[in-house]
C-alpha cells in the first residue's frame, strides 16, 4: 500500500479534530436544549398556580410570580440564543469537516 502524503495525513488529523469539536457542539446544544424544556415546563406550571416558589440556595423562598415569570422568560431567551449560536457553529464545522473529507478521498484516490 502506498504511503499517505505528509499533506494528507494532517487533512486527517484536522478532520479528527474537527470530529471531536462537533461531538463537544452536540453535547453542549443538547445540555442546553434540556435547560429550555425545563424552563418551558416552569413557565407551564406557573400559569396554573397563584404562588411561586424561587429555589435560593438550599432553600426555596416565595416570590412574585411575575418576577419569577419573567427570570424564566430572560433564561429562556438566553438558552435560545446560545442554542442557535452553537447550531451556526455546527453547521460551519459540519461544512468544513465535509470539504477536508472530499479532499482527504481525493488525494486518498490519486495514490
Amino acid at each position: 500500500m502506498p504511503e499517505i502524503p505528509e499533506q494528507t495525513q494532517e487533512k486527517i488529523r484536522q478532520l479528527q479534530m474537527l470530529e471531536q469539536a462537533l461531538q463537544q457542539l452536540l453535547m453542549q446544544k443538547q445540555a442546553f436544549q434540556l435547560q429550555l424544556m425545563e424552563t418551558d415546563s416552569a413557565l407551564k406550571e406557573l400559569e396554573g398556580t397563584q404562588e411561586a416558589y424561587k429555589i435560593v440556595g438550599n432553600i426555596m423562598v416565595l416570590t412574585r410570580k411575575e418576577e419569577l415569570e419573567k427570570d424564566l422568560k430572560e433564561k429562556k431567551e438566553t438558552v435560545e440564543l446560545r442554542i442557535s449560536s452553537l447550531e451556526k457553529q455546527e453547521t460551519k464545522t459540519r461544512e468544513k469537516a465535509a470539504s477536508l473529507q472530499k479532499d482527504v478521498i481525493e488525494s486518498m484516490n490519486k495514490h
